[in-house]
This record gives structure tokens, sequence and C-alpha cells, in this order.
């Protein structure tokens, strides 16, 4: 099960937009392994509509997941800046920094900034 946590992107956004986004923690099923992952997307209304579609593909790589809280993304890849910010009225709000350490990786020659505000 552990081939399968390495195997699982640790950020999944939209290219481009402002759209809602969850940090879920993903684990193993015996809890030895885990990690944090960014899911994002324009087609969700409300962040639990983005935790519905990541939990059932995680049960299926025999993984549980949490979801940890939500905010918003700002995704300009003309600019190749992103900025998170925001919360989710289900989840409360992500730890924005650990989101944002997340996009750095998998965004490495982007401008990537959070805040507290709500807009």
């Amino acid at each position: 099960m552990a081939g399968a946590l390495t195997q699982l992107p640790d950020v999944e956004i939209d290219p481009e937009g402002t759209f809602k986004y969850i940090l879920v923690t993903v684990q193993v099923k015996d809890g030895t392994e885990q990690k944090d992952i960014v899911r994002g997307t324009k087609s969700a209304e409300y962040h639990n509509h983005i935790f519905e579609k990541v939990k059932p593909a995680m049960e299926t790589l025999g993984l549980e997941c949490n979801c940890l809280g939500g905010g918003k993304i700002e995704h300009n890849s003309k600019d190749k800046k992103i900025r998170v910010f925001g919360e989710s009225s289900a989840f409360g709000k992500a730890d924005h920094s650990v989101s944002v350490e997340k996009l750095k990786d998998a965004f490495k020659d982007y401008d990537i900034t959070w805040s507290d505000d709500k807009k």
C-alpha cells in the first residue's frame, strides 16, 4: 500500500482560474505512512464536492483519507502566480502554509503566496 502512496501526486489543481481547494491527509491503513495532498477544481461548487471525489478514489487504492480544511486558489498560469486564501465552511481553514509548500514543489517556477484573507 505504501507504493500507492508514493505514486499519488501531491497536487492536482485546475490549470487556470479561481476555485475551491482542500488539503487532505492520505495514509496507508495501518497508519505507518502518510502524506498531505492538495486538490482543487472549478467544477466543485462546495469544498465537500472535492472530498466526495477524493475519498472513494483513495479507498480504491487501499488508502484512508481525512480532510484537514480548505480554502481557495487563484491560479494565473500566464503570469505564473498562485494565491492561496480563504476557508471552507464545511471543513474549516486549511493550513495554507502546508498547501503552499506542496504547490511550490509542483510549480517550481511560480510565485506562490498565501494569506488569511477571505477574498
